[in-house]
């Protein structure tokens, strides 16, 4: 997709991160727990991980982050946020159709979460080709691409 890029996040990204947060996950965080800036805040330090997330750039601007795990036998997309002034104009599918083309060409499964309440994502991964698994929160949905399954 042209003008969609990735670039390793800084510890400057810190506050760009919790607002891409609040922006793109606020309504679905506060519907399952209740959404208290202090609280959010303290949990965001203490995940950032400018190591593994990735800011997602669009035409050389900031629009998001994505934080995928790569382990031996599976891709763990354990978030991917944009703006939403970003969302729904294919960024977000061109991204994960990516790590389904990478588990594939490895051999292994693409694995992430979903909370519940964020049903537009839920149906975007299904219209992907992921399956609903069980989770032990009644708060997520477990989600799997496997190479080769069903769909594929």
């Amino acid at each position: 997709m042209d003008g969609v890029g990735l670039r390793a996040a800084t510890r400057d990204d810190r506050e760009f991160c919790f607002r891409l947060h609040k922006d793109a996950m606020g309504a679905y965080v506060d519907a399952v727990w209740g959404w208290d800036d202090q609280e959010q805040w303290a949990y965001h330090v203490e995940l950032f991980d400018p190591g593994r997330w990735r800011i997602i750039t669009v035409d050389g601007a900031d629009a998001g982050m994505l934080s995928v795990d790569h382990h031996e036998d599976h891709i763990y997309l354990g978030r991917i946020e944009l703006l939403p002034e970003h969302q729904g104009r294919g960024i977000g599918t061109y991204l994960i159709t990516e790590l389904l083309s990478e588990a594939e060409q490895r051999g292994v499964d693409l694995v992430l979460d979903v909370l519940t309440v964020n049903r537009r994502a839920h149906a975007l991964y299904r219209r992907l080709g992921l399956h609903d698994e069980h989770h032990p929160s009644d708060t997520k949905i477990r989600m799997r691409y496997r190479p080769g399954g069903p769909g594929t």
